[in-house]
């Protein structure tokens, strides 16, 4: 059975982040503030950068894009099906094969913003939002949380990673003008939002549970694999007294 639990926080961050996307549309209308400092963005980053960091992020660029992406969630897919985690298969599979749709088959036609001239590579297509922000957020704090989940002492390492990673593929973007500035920021609020919708998949469903009446399992109340929880092994069964305590029992 598939359920979906929204935190309380999630009802309000996936309808700001939507609010921020169209916002962003509406505020870079030609001529209008934003606009101009999108343009004054590329213009800096053209003329301070030096060439060898220039170059080199070109590459990143380069590195990071379709196929390259393509062969990492692949490469994530295979992982999760030899392990045999069916829940973070779903996830992953949802987070980045939506948000691909989203972007290109949605959010790109209705807006149809062009891209930045002078661009350093060929590119074609739409803008707005862009692709590449979108995609990396989605991807790569998908795979965040599900590894922090098996792997709970190295999740702030995995966070930490993440975000270098999401930031240098966003430079090297702006570099090479494939987008402006608030195409990133549009992805990344789309990207956030997908991927919270698809956690709401992901979670165990604990407050279901409550409201129906029904005891959640200890399972559901903690996220951490059963060879990291103290006290027992995957498989094996809780006793009602290891449930009251392990003291014992009153006279």
């Amino acid at each position: 059975m598939i359920h979906f639990r929204l935190l309380p926080r999630d009802k309000v961050l996936v309808p700001a982040c939507l609010a921020l996307l169209v916002g962003l549309f509406e505020a870079v209308a030609p001529g209008r503030p934003l606009a101009l400092l999108d343009d004054a963005v590329l213009v800096w980053l053209g003329n301070h950068l030096p060439v060898w960091l220039g170059d080199a992020l070109t590459q990143v660029y380069r590195a990071t894009g379709v196929g390259f992406t393509a062969v990492l969630v692949a490469m994530a897919l295979i992982h999760l099906l030899l392990r045999k985690w069916w829940k973070d298969l779903r996830l992953l599979v949802m987070a980045t094969g939506g948000i691909l749709a989203l972007v290109d088959l949605v959010f790109k036609p209705l807006f149809s913003r062009p891209r930045p001239p002078g661009s350093l590579l060929p590119l074609d297509g739409h803008s707005f939002p862009s692709g590449h922000a979108a995609g990396a957020v989605a991807f790569y704090f998908a795979m965040v949380v599900i590894l922090g989940s098996h792997h709970p002492r190295v999740r702030r390492l995995l966070t930490v990673a993440a975000c270098l990673l999401v930031g240098l593929v966003w430079l090297s973007t702006l570099y090479v003008r494939a987008h402006w500035p608030t195409d990133l920021l549009a992805g990344a609020a789309l990207g956030l939002a997908w991927l919270t919708v698809c956690l709401a998949f992901w979670r165990e469903p604990v407050a279901a549970d409550l409201q129906s009446g029904t005891v959640p399992s200890l399972r559901s109340l903690d996220d951490r694999p059963a060879h990291l929880r103290p006290g027992r092994s995957e498989g094996t069964p809780i006793s009602p007294s290891s449930r009251r305590g392990s003291g014992p029992p009153a006279a």
